[in-house]
């Protein structure tokens, strides 16, 4: 699976999934470490990846706007990294490519909420 991280997601975050297989591009490696949230969505979904992001404001992006992307939003401190990790790689791990690229889904350290994309 091809991910896509925002500057705020953690090294040890970028690390995990690294060491977990996946293909992991952060936003800072391909010149976006300043762009706009909007152009992060847009990259992500032209390059086929999952956008990984502890910012709250991309609910708001994919369901008011309509910037429909997959996204995984993080809702992670350091007291809650290991907990986070385990529900981040559960998700990754029951969900296809193709059903996290149409969800937004929150992850937090107790479990994780997945809500469907407006069809697009």
């Amino acid at each position: 699976m091809k991910l896509l991280l925002d500057q705020d997601v953690y090294a040890t975050t970028a690390r995990f999934l690294t060491h977990l297989g996946y293909d992991v591009v952060l936003a800072a490696q391909i010149g976006l470490a300043r762009a706009d949230d909007e152009v992060l969505l847009r990259v992500a979904h032209e390059q086929g990846r999952v956008f990984i992001t502890r910012d709250r404001d991309f609910g708001n992006l994919v369901f008011v706007r309509d910037l429909g992307a997959g996204v995984l939003y993080l809702r992670l401190l350091p007291s809650t990294q290991n907990a986070v990790h385990d529900q981040l790689k559960r998700v990754l791990t029951t969900y296809s490519a193709e059903e996290l690229a149409k969800a937004f889904v929150v992850i937090e350290p107790d479990g994780h909420r997945i809500r469907k994309l407006p069809a697009q």
